[in-house]
């Protein structure tokens, strides 16, 4: 080997040897500090809700054509709590036939199967609700707990 040979070899050994000291000094650098950093500080929630509703019920006495709504008393007769545990236990089970007779018990869909005007405010509520409820979501965190919950408040 010459004296040029050894001396290339050097400098790439060396250059090598940077690079490695570089990357290591890297990861030091971003476990220290952008690891330690507490999760959410490295996100932006922004939420934004906008919530319109619209109710026009036109009842004509002397037509027998009305364009009102069927009204839904089984799920007026239900609190708003009853109808959120319902819809978690209902949709744990991932059933979807279930699923459909909870959602037209508690009125978020209608008998033809077509979602009701009320059911993307009930969803945005239900995540709220899920938040300050999860000892109930704990409690029906299998398909068979939430099917038996079903089934115990799911009255024909």
């Amino acid at each position: 080997m010459t004296k040029n040979q050894k001396i290339a070899a050097g400098c790439g050994a060396v250059g090598c040897l940077g690079l490695i000291v570089l990357i290591v000094a890297g990861c030091v650098v971003y476990f220290s500090y952008y690891r330690s950093r507490p999760s959410s500080a490295n996100y932006n929630y922004n939420y934004n809700s906008n919530s319109n509703s619209n109710s026009n019920r036109n009842q004509n006495s002397g037509s027998s054509n009305s364009s009102a709504p069927p009204s839904t008393s089984s799920s007026s007769s239900m609190s708003n709590d009853d109808r959120h545990k319902l819809f978690q236990a209902a949709g744990i089970t991932k059933d979807s036939e279930l699923i459909q007779k909870v959602l037209k018990k508690i009125g978020l869909m209608n008998a033809s199967g077509v979602p009701t005007d009320e059911y993307g405010p009930f969803v945005k509520d239900h995540i709220s609700w899920a938040v300050n409820n999860m000892s109930f979501i704990n409690s029906v965190n299998t398909p068979e707990s939430g099917r038996a919950y079903v089934d115990a408040h799911l009255k024909d």
